[in-house]
């Protein structure tokens, strides 16, 4: 390899390498992502079987204090 190769080499390596460095934490967010998406339906899913075992012949309404706690952890959940 003659000094111009050599350079090449060093210049596409040093490019690549600063394309990782930028695509790195997008890679990470995706992933972190889609485990905290998976975690959610894991848990809506546990909760839904848990609800469909305690079938009772009247229906409930919940109470206001559940509903504003819904409410702001579906806020919590939508902003972070």
């Amino acid at each position: 390899m003659n000094t111009n190769q050599i350079e090449a080499l060093i210049g596409m390596t040093a490019t690549f390498g600063i394309l990782v460095l930028l695509i790195l934490p997008s890679v990470i967010g995706l992933v972190r992502e889609r485990r905290i998406d998976r975690q959610i339906r894991e848990a809506q899913e546990a909760r839904e079987g848990v609800s469909a075992q305690k079938s009772s012949s009247k229906s409930t309404v919940p109470s206001t204090a559940t509903w504003y706690a819904e409410g702001r952890r579906s806020k919590k959940l939508v902003s972070s």
